[in-house]
């Protein structure tokens, strides 16, 4: 039996886990619906699909009005963001670096990946890369919100994805223990170097 984050046994579960299809939509903060609809439909591509509007949140009852509106990023997957005009401003964590929290979304080719970069580029956005990761490749940037995105077209081959999913444990507990990368992969560093 594993211990939980608290180091102490689980409970007994009385039901299995869920059997999850996908994840339904991940929601942001935006600071203008409108201004994020047009972005994403513009420099993204994204359908505008749905917009709900509330003057008291469901799930609690607050008074809070708020626009959520729902853009379709391809492949039954769902960007949300909520307007929250009597909220403070919004912010971001200080303690976190920019590059790190961002949504990441699938291209199909190096060629769509270099166009996505070029209309990015052409609406007056500063883009980073393409970086290459060694099994694919990705562009970043900064939507209206301050949300960093990624474009990423992902070239591994079936058995070099297996190779980094076979080692995925033991650096893991490697990480765990030292705090310090781990080389388990290291020829997928290599392989980076020699492509760049």
């Amino acid at each position: 039996m594993t211990e939980t984050m608290t180091g102490k046994a689980p409970a007994a579960v009385p039901n299995p886990a869920p059997k999850l299809g996908g994840i339904h939509h991940v929601a942001y903060r935006c600071r203008d619906a409108r201004e994020t609809v047009d972005f994403y439909r513009d420099v993204m591509g994204m359908d505008f699909m749905l917009a709900i509007a509330e003057d008291k949140v469901p799930s609690t009852g607050a008074p809070d009005p708020y626009m959520h509106v729902f853009l379709d990023c391809g492949g039954g997957n769902v960007l949300a963001f909520f307007e929250l005009p009597n909220a403070p401003d919004m912010g971001r964590d200080e303690a976190t670096p920019a590059w790190v929290q961002h949504i990441a979304f699938k291209v199909e080719s190096e060629e769509g990946l270099l166009s996505a970069k070029e209309r990015a580029e052409a609406r007056g956005l500063t883009v980073v890369g393409p970086v290459h990761h060694g099994v694919f490749k990705s562009i970043y940037f900064f939507d209206p919100n301050g949300h960093r995105l990624e474009l990423a077209w992902q070239f591994g081959t079936s058995g070099q994805m297996a190779q980094l999913n076979a080692v995925a444990e033991d650096m893991l507990e490697e990480w765990s223990r030292t705090k310090k990368a781990p080389r388990h992969a290291a020829w997928l560093h290599e392989k980076i170097a020699a492509e760049t």
